[in-house]
This record gives C-alpha cells, sequence and structure tokens, in this order.
C-alpha cells in the first residue's frame, strides 16, 4: 500500500505542529489534511481510486485507520473525531552528548536475526576494569538514550552507585513514534523479535565490559516500562530485578487497539508466564491520564509471589511538594521483593527527573534513586551462570 506525497507532508505538518503548538493543533492539522483527501471528485471527474490502490485516499474505511496506526495515531471508523498518541511528545531540550556526568557515552550497534538496535552505554568514571552491575534504561514513546539520560539523571546516578547503564534505541522503522512494540504478540516471546534484541545486546555488555552476572537490572518509562516488564518476565535468569515507571504489565494487549485500552481502562490482571515472579519495583502517578494507575496494581498482582505480605504506609518526601503512598511486599522469609510507589497528584512523567528532557516530573520521590536502591538490595542467585547462557539459536 502507497501513501501519496500529500498524505506525508500532511502528517508531516501535524506532527511539526504538535512539537511546536501542542495536540489541538496537530489533531486540526490531521483533521484538514484527511478531508481534502478525502473529498470527492468534481463533476465529471472521475472518483478518487478505492482504498489501498496505487496512491489514492479515499473516504474512511481500512486505509485511514492502518495509516494512523502505522502514524501511532488512532481513530473511530466513523471519522469523526481524531486522537493523538497516547504517548505525545512534548517539548524537550536537544539532550544530545549530555551526559550530565564525566564518564564515557558511549555509542554501539547490537545485530541478530531479529533486527538491529542502536545503543548508547554510560561507564562511570570510576570504571577500572572490574565487575560492575548493569542497569539496562528502557526509553518510553518519542524519546532517544540521550533524551533518556538526561531526564532520569540516570548517568549521574551511575557515578553515585557505581555501574554501567545501558540504554537500548527503539527505532522509527519499527515504530513510527519510537514506542517499544510491547503490544505486539511478536515481541512478547523469548528468542524472538525486541526482547531477543535487548536481551542480547545485554549479554554482549556482560561479556564485553565485565558486567556482574548477578546484578544484571532493567527499568523503562511508560512503553519502556512495558518492555521492561516483558524482559523480565521472559529472561528471569537474566534480570535480578525490574523497575516500571508508568507502564502496563506483561502480555496486557495483543495489538494497537487493545493496548489503546488497556492504557485507558487498564482492564483486568493478566496472568505471567509460569515462573515469572520477580524483584520489582513500581512507580505511577494516580492522576496519569496517558496510562490508567491501575496497571500499576496489575504489575503487582502479575509479579508478586502470593504469600507476600504487604506494607502500606503514605509519605511525603522531604522537600517535596507531593505525598506517595509506598506500599511493601516482603517475602515468606522476610525479604522485600517488591515496592509500589503511589504518588498523589501526578501525571504520566519520571518523578524527580531533570526538566530539560522530555516526560519528567522535578518533584515527588527519586525515582531514579529509589530504583538504585531497590536494586542494589537484590542479587541473582544462579545468575552467575545462566546470564550467558544462549537457547539454541535464541537470544
Amino acid at each position: 500500500m502507497k501513501i501519496n506525497q500529500k498524505m506525508l507532508s500532511g502528517m508531516r505538518e501535524a506532527m511539526a505542529r504538535l512539537h511546536r503548538d501542542g495536540p489541538a493543533a496537530a489533531t486540526t492539522s490531521i483533521q484538514q489534511t484527511l478531508f481534502g483527501l478525502m473529498a470527492r471528485a468534481a463533476p465529471g471527474e472521475r472518483d478518487p481510486a478505492p482504498l489501498g490502490t496505487g496512491d489514492a485516499v479515499g473516504t474512511v474505511g481500512g486505509f485511514v485507520p492502518d495509516l494512523l496506526a502505522r502514524l501511532g495515531i488512532s481513530a473511530p471508523l466513523d471519522g469523526q473525531r481524531f486522537q493523538l498518541p497516547a504517548f505525545a511528545p512534548q517539548p524537550v531540550v536537544s539532550a544530545e552528548g549530555d551526559t550530565l556526568a564525566p564518564g564515557e557515552f558511549r555509542v554501539g550497534t547490537y545485530v541478530n536475526r531479529a533486527g538491529t538496535r542502536d545503543y548508547k552505554l554510560y561507564i562511570p568514571s570510576t570504571y577500572t576494569g572490574q565487575a560492575l552491575p548493569l542497569v539496562v534504561m528502557l526509553h518510553g514513546c518519542t524519546q532517544s538514550p540521550d533524551d533518556f539520560a538526561l531526564g532520569t539523571r540516570w548517568n549521574a546516578i551511575a557515578e553515585e552507585w557505581p555501574c554501567l547503564v545501558l540504554y537500548p534505541a527503539q527505532s522509527s522503522a519499527a515504530n513510527p513514534t519510537r514506542c517499544w512494540n510491547w503490544f505486539n504478540v511478536d515481541h512478547q516471546q523469548r528468542g524472538a523479535g525486541e526482547p531477543s534484541l535487548i536481551a542480547g545486546m545485554t549479554r554482549e555488555v556482560i561479556a564485553n565490559d565485565h558486567a556482574d552476572p548477578a546484578r544484571i537490572y532493567i527499568a523503562g518509562l511508560s512503553a519502556g516500562g512495558a518492555m521492561a516488564v516483558t524482559m523480565g518476565t521472559l529472561y528471569p535468569e537474566l534480570y535480578a530485578a525490574v523497575g516500571t515507571h508508568s507502564g502496563v504489565p506483561y502480555a496486557a494487549a495483543n495489538d494497537l487497539p487493545s493496548a489503546l485500552g488497556v492504557m485507558q481502562s487498564a482492564g483486568a490482571a493478566t496472568a505471567a508466564a509460569p515462573g515469572a515472579k520477580m524483584p520489582i519495583i513500581v512507580f505511577h502517578g494516580d492522576r496519569d491520564q496517558t496510562v490508567n494507575p491501575r496497571n500499576s496494581d496489575n504489575i503487582v498482582s502479575q509479579c508478586v509471589p502470593p504469600r507476600a505480605q504487604a506494607h502500606m504506609q503514605t509519605r511525603q518526601t522531604e522537600g517535596a511538594e507531593r505525598t506517595y503512598t509506598q506500599t511493601i511486599y516482603q517475602g515468606p522469609d522476610g525479604a522485600v521483593v517488591a515496592e509500589h510507589w503511589l504518588v498523589h497528584g501526578a501525571d504520566h512523567a519520571w518523578f524527580g527527573g531533570d526538566r530539560r528532557g522530555s516526560f519528567t516530573d522535578g518533584t515527588g520521590p527519586d525515582a531514579s534513586r529509589e530504583m538504585m536502591r531497590f536494586f542494589a538490595a537484590q542479587v541473582h542467585p544462579t545468575a552467575a551462570l545462566a546470564a550467558v547462557r544462549r537457547e539454541p539459536g535464541q537470544d
């Protein structure tokens, strides 16, 4: 199926207006473009070609929803109202090359049979070849490794708590808004799709940069948070703990429409893969208008062992403007297996972040620091050998 030049030009203008003028202006631009393309021919002229044929675009049917889905935009079939991407971008100061820390920010590329993904690896200034923990950080939609590193301040955290930080980069060819495809069944399986790329990239850093196999952690925001839960579920032998911020449970959706439904209303908790219970720390704002905060409850239900004991307390971060409810889950042996942080009055943004990065909220608890504290207490009991093990033909 081809897209004509007028459609492409209109979509580019809409995205430019989204960055410059906000969602309402972008919606108007999209509507104007589609209205012009859907208009019937003048008397005496031929009507546009049928939907999906050649370069023509007809009335709303199968073509427009498919096009909008490819662009990360959804619309009801009656064509009355268009909704911008759930993970809509916001203006951001360019973070290119700004690590906010004195270490090395190395560029790399990983390739396997599932494709190719770039990444950036932060190596702290104190690194001299010793085995360090590795934190894998998965950005949200429209973000990049530089933007995510800036917004979360994780490179600075790596200087305080010496560790390597790996930032895989989603490709715009794989998703037009650079979302990790957590909602696609092709990317919910071990040894396939994006999970295999992220796991393979993780193992490559373990092997090449001497990361400690027993202290490998993964975290993410929004779509990246959803993919972090997916990775912990599919590769429990590789990751010692998971951090998710404003995300959704594993396999909560199987296509774009069901993903939008989960993000809007959360739905019921989904069952995790057998044996996928894992240490996890969960952050979510109770005023999140992008991903329903009930998803955070469902993540906990999915990941926490059934006999874990919950202890709830409401606190306020010293000097911060917001309170939060922190629920700590302890296993039968008393060890903390999960933490759930529900931040009151907060929207869809990384708490305690640098406002020069996108999707950041400078108030409330410091999510990066609290995640690192949680990770530091988790050591994988069997990962020393398992982390470098590959199943035949898989990553």
